[in-house]
């Protein structure tokens, strides 16, 4: 009895050894089964070795910043810096456009002395013919005013007698306000200066030496008022009518009645366009006087002022050969506005410093975009090595935790039973064990 008692009741006792494993049991039963790991894709299977980066030469500048203690310079990121051009702006050619005009008009004003300096030939009246005709005053062309003074301009009889021409023909081609009003001067050629005396006669001394009466090459005759005397040579107390023969490009015969209530009581030009068959003087003007004189015509830009007309719808008498030469030259300048600019791109309009700096800029700029490129396919090179992903993927493979099946009474499905080693005790002796 009380051996075996003794025996039953040390077996049924726990041994240490079982109690924590009992524990570890407990405790694996309310811990959560483990998640497994996803399993890491063959291009980051490896862990490649980072590479140190590869040091750049130093200049000799450098090295004198490091040693007096200033660091090393770092070079701005991206494209060297160049100096900068106008012509590299989008709004250069606008504004170079719009300075030509400035300069134009500028100019122009500075030769006329007149604002605005040119006027638009709106009628035939100084054309000789039909047709366009280069260097002749012709519907559709830009003229310019120039003041001058009185002296200044020098009338067809005067002309005929020095030889003095223009557009054509001899002596000016002014322009004035007709009667000294409106708003658009007429353009006609001076023919010859009367200068009014307060009582009530003319006097034309620019006649003076030219053949006259009944000569067969008379430029001009006097018939004294009445009729009954013959023509004379008169040139100064007129106030009959003068004759001026074969008179302008069209050679015809003016007759010109000296009455202030026609001509007006003052003096002035007698003004007639090479195109018209007599003189402005009474139907549109008349004598014209210094005061109502724009400019003298002094210069001229064919063709261009048909724009004006056109928008106008006043185009009607502008010559067919003038649309024509005036589209060959916008065609022609437009040709070489382009050989100039080419031309100046190609000889380069900026300085050497400038040049080089360009050059360098661009050699940079290329030597970057090969490097990332190499550094692209031999990334690329890299992650297609197969070798490298079998050996990721043996380093980078979790590992898992083995156990022993279990053998005995675990109610953990799956968990093997680890194996617990009893302590062999030292058996007591009882004292009934003595006795015997």
């Amino acid at each position: 009895m009380p051996r075996s008692s003794r025996a039953n009741s040390d077996d049924d006792e726990p041994d240490d050894g079982e109690e924590e494993y009992e524990e570890e049991e407990e405790e694996d039963e309310l811990e959560p089964p483990p998640r497994r790991r996803p399993r890491p894709s063959p291009r980051h299977a490896r862990a490649r070795p980072k590479r140190a980066p590869v040091k750049r030469w130093r200049t000799s500048e450098e090295e004198e910043d490091e040693e007096e203690g200033e660091g090393p310079r770092v070079a701005p990121a991206g494209k060297k810096p160049v100096y900068w051009r106008a012509r590299d702006s989008l709004f250069f050619e606008p504004l170079v456009a719009l300075a030509i005009i400035v300069v134009v008009l500028v100019g122009l004003f500075a030769y006329t002395q007149n604002w605005p300096p040119v006027y638009v030939v709106e009628s035939d009246s100084m054309q000789h013919g039909p047709n366009d005709h280069l260097g002749l005053i012709n519907t559709g062309d830009l003229v310019l005013a120039q003041k001058v003074s009185l002296s200044g301009i020098t009338p067809y009889v005067t002309g005929l007698q020095t030889g003095y021409s223009t557009y054509g023909e001899y002596g000016d081609v002014i322009l004035y306000w007709p009667n000294g009003q409106g708003s658009t001067p007429i353009i006609h050629r001076a023919i010859l200066y009367l200068d009014w005396n307060p009582h009530g006669f003319y006097n034309a001394t620019d006649l003076q030496g030219l053949p006259c009466g009944t000569a067969a090459n008379a430029v001009y005759s006097y018939l004294p008022p009445g009729g009954g005397a013959p023509p004379n040579c008169n040139t100064t107390g007129l106030t009959g009518t003068l004759e001026l023969h074969n008179i302008g490009w069209s050679s015809v015969n003016v007759s010109v009645v000296l009455s202030s209530s026609i001509l007006g009581a003052h003096s002035g030009f007698l003004t007639m366009g090479d195109n018209n068959p007599g003189p402005d003087q009474p139907t549109l003007s008349q004598l014209v006087e210094p005061g109502w004189i724009v400019g003298v015509a002094r210069g001229m830009i064919p063709w261009f002022g048909s724009l004006k007309l056109l928008l106008e719808g006043q185009s009607g008498e502008v010559p067919s050969q003038s649309w024509e030469f005036m589209g060959l030259t916008v065609v022609g300048i437009i040709l070489v506005a382009f050989g100039v600019h080419y031309a100046l791109r190609t000889e380069g309009i900026e300085t050497p410093l400038r040049r080089e700096e360009d050059e360098e800029a661009r050699a940079e700029s290329q030597a970057a975009a090969e490097e990332s490129i190499a550094r692209r396919i031999l990334a690329r090179l890299r992650r297609r090595r197969p070798e490298d992903e079998e050996e990721g993927e043996e380093e980078e493979a979790p590992r898992r935790r083995t156990r022993p099946p279990t053998t005995g009474h675990s109610s953990h499905r799956g968990r093997p039973t680890p194996k617990v080693r009893r302590s062999e005790r030292p058996s007591k002796k009882s004292s009934s064990d003595d006795d015997l």
